[in-house]
């Protein structure tokens, strides 16, 4: 292809405005500067780096996002299906120690939001360029240990396994989980006449369950006013989790909620007056995507407030016309009982020493992710 230079930022308002009309990616939110702005401002112990392809006529034609952060192996490895003796041999690769992991892809999103090609321009001769940036920012990052690209739906395989050609190893991750909702379905009461008679019992039982429960859309000033209780329910709720790379500080949900307004939504649940749990949701186009959550674990049970909190993402894609709904990760199980389907997603790891991920890769290709019984909740 014509010659194209790299270019790179730490701070995506170093990034010219005219790049983004150019990349034409605006459209997701995903890839616009105030959304990625919002996550560099409000966590401080994250280091972001970001690469822009441009042609020949200094045009923008490719883009890439990477946070640099350091995850303890364990966390790691814990969700893996591997067997222990393998376990503890990738975990000596690591010194036992919190490795340095630049990421590739937003590592608080789940999806396809690490790299973007302009559309009507060689992806593949660009995505050679994005890999050979990637390998330019490994280089120049100090005691990094290994690279994680992130998250690739089965369709984008045939493009992204050319990474095996720079001795990257494919792994399967936890699936994000996808309702799709039928057009008929105009409220919640439709498409629960679409569940099977189990299935609709089950979503009713939740919302009887949570009746005492008040539902509240924060605005702007009630994010503020309640961050310090969204944060401790978000990492009530991350702390159970199977895994987290890195903790979110809600300061983020503010900049979000300022910069988006009512396409960033975060809903509040109270038992009586104390904060018990929250959602927050992204609309982006044809989709809802669930963020996190956060929820009191000592009430959830009695006030089935994770429940809820799932009946309400359905209710939120019907009420804002969405076409889907992406619950993400995570309790994958009782998200298929809502008619969640999973959508897999394949990652590429190497260690920046050769040696060590010549060694990593016979443990990765036999990393398996943990099964779940799928539900098939919809009458036929």
């Amino acid at each position: 292809m014509s010659q194209t230079q790299r270019l790179f930022y730490d701070s995506v308002n170093s990034i010219p405005k005219e790049y983004w009309q150019q990349l034409g990616c605006l459209p997701n939110t995903y890839y616009t500067p105030e959304f990625l702005r919002a996550y560099e401002v409000a966590n401080d112990d994250i280091v972001f780096r970001y690469i822009v392809i441009v042609n020949e006529q200094k045009e923008a034609v490719a883009f890439a996002s990477t946070q640099v952060v350091t995850i303890p192996i364990e966390t790691i490895t814990q969700n893996i299906k591997i067997s222990e003796r393998l376990k503890k041999i990738v975990n000596s690769l690591f010194c036992n120690n919190s490795p340095k992991i630049m990421f590739c892809g937003n590592i608080f999103l789940s999806g396809e939001y690490g790299t973007y090609i302009k559309r009507g321009e060689d992806t593949n001769a660009l995505f050679h360029e994005l890999v050979a940036a990637l390998k330019t920012l490994m280089k120049q990052t100090k005691r990094l240990h290994a690279v994680f690209v992130k998250d690739f739906k089965d369709t984008s395989l045939p493009l992204t396994d050319q990474l095996k050609d720079y001795e990257y190893s494919p792994m399967k991750v936890e699936p994000n989980m996808i309702i799709t909702l039928k057009p008929e379905w105009k409220s919640f009461d439709d498409y629960k006449s679409a569940l099977k008679s189990k299935y609709r019992v089950k979503a009713n039982k939740a919302d009887s369950k949570s009746e005492n429960l008040i539902a509240k859309e924060f605005t702007y000033q009630e994010i503020e006013q309640y961050k310090s209780e969204l944060q401790a329910l978000y990492e009530n709720t991350i702390a159970n989790a199977n895994f987290n790379a890195q903790i979110l500080d809600l300061d983020t949900y503010m900049v979000l909620k300022k910069t988006h307004g009512d396409q960033f939504i975060v809903k509040g649940y109270f038992l009586e007056e104390d904060l018990v749990g929250f959602l927050s949701a992204m609309r982006n186009g044809d989709n809802l995507d669930a963020h996190f959550i956060g929820l009191d674990y000592a009430l959830n049970k009695e006030n089935a407030i994770y429940p809820r909190i799932l009946n309400d993402y359905v209710r939120l894609g019907i009420l804002h016309g969405a076409k889907r709904i992406n619950l993400g990760r995570t309790a994958s199980e009782i998200k298929s009982t809502l008619g969640a389907k999973p959508q897999d997603l394949t990652c590429y790891m190497r260690h920046k020493r050769p040696f060590i991920n010549s060694l990593m890769k016979p443990f990765i290709k036999n990393i398996r992710i943990k099964d779940f019984k799928e539900h098939k909740p919809f009458k036929k």
